[in-house]
């Protein structure tokens, strides 16, 4: 997915689907889905891929981080190669283009053979979206840059071979106004490049940013308990976080972070959410307050009912 309208594709897909609603992320790539229990989850899995796009159902949580942290290392590796060498290409047929000072002659057959590899290779993830969006009868910001890169490049390409202005000698002045022709076609190498090299760099900042965020959400996430004292009728035992269920009441001795988020049935106490609201001064809480999932009993012990594990805290 790039844009809003793949969001909105996906979303309007699964919903098609008989007591289905679903709610897509963009920038982390992941679906929250509400289904019937007669609608199997390949079933939702076969519906987005007939949207024109891949999905695979979500695994344990430490399999999807190092699997998420491998695919985002090599996608940045990807990216950060392609724009590379489209930078290379296209900032010399920018200058030449805009700059006619330093036009010599035949320099628009180097700017040809510059423009090529960008608008092919360079563009070649927008081209293959926008053919995939195409059949499937959508069109998305793909298209609008597939669209543009073609058509400029295919043009200059014309107006080189069969416009005229491949001759020797051939000068593009540059203007902010528009103008009539001279006679000779005019060439729209620049925008085949600038096009593709634009995108190509804000959608590598993008990542770059989504990245530094997923890793800073991730060193958070490593701040939460990893096991929790559980009080039942069978008394007092530790278990695993993840086998912590809604409903069940859990220990929170002072210094301990509190498991997941939950409601005091018994205790009183100071607890520190600096980590949740930045708040340096502790708060007072008894029976019946709300706790946050990661802040800290700064007092007494205190008896938490759970109301909220996993990514629903």
């Amino acid at each position: 997915m790039t844009c809003a309208a793949c969001v909105r594709r996906v979303e309007k897909k699964l919903g098609k689907l008989a007591g289905v609603t679903a709610s897509v992320n963009l920038a982390t790539g992941l679906a929250r889905v509400s289904h019937p229990a007669d609608v199997a989850p390949d079933s939702l899995v076969a519906a987005v891929e007939q949207a024109g796009y891949q999905a695979a159902l979500p695994v344990r949580e430490d399999e999807e981080e190092s699997a998420a942290a491998d695919g985002e290392e090599a996608e940045s590796r990807r990216e950060r190669e392609r724009l590379t060498v489209t930078a290379l290409l296209a900032v010399p047929v920018l200058v030449l283009s805009m700059v006619p000072a330093l036009q010599f002659r035949d320099w628009q057959w180097l700017c040809f053979v510059l423009a090529a590899p960008v608008a092919v290779w360079s563009a070649w993830p927008f081209h293959v979206r926008a053919l995939r969006g195409l059949r499937h009868s959508t069109a998305t910001m793909d298209t609008l840059v597939s669209l543009g890169t073609l058509a400029s490049f295919t043009w200059s390409a014309y107006a080189l071979f069969l416009g005229g202005a491949g001759g020797p000698g051939m000068r593009m002045s540059f203007s902010l106004l528009p103008a009539a022709s001279d006679g000779g076609a005019h060439l729209y190498l620049e925008a085949a490049v600038s096009v593709p090299l634009f995108v190509l760099t804000g959608r590598f900042l993008e990542g770059r940013a989504r990245r530094g965020t997923g890793a800073a959400l991730r060193s958070l996430a490593e701040l939460a308990a990893k096991k929790v004292t559980v009080r039942d009728e069978l008394g007092e035992r530790p278990i695993p976080v993840e086998r912590l269920r809604v409903g069940q009441t859990f220990v929170v001795r002072p210094g301990e972070r509190v498991a997941t988020d939950g409601r005091v049935t018994r205790g009183t106490s100071a607890v520190d959410l600096s980590l949740v609201t930045g708040e340096s001064e502790p708060v007072e809480v008894g029976p019946g307050s709300a706790l946050v999932g990661g802040a800290v009993n700064a007092g007494g012990l205190l008896l938490v009912a759970a109301t909220a594990v996993g990514a629903d805290t």
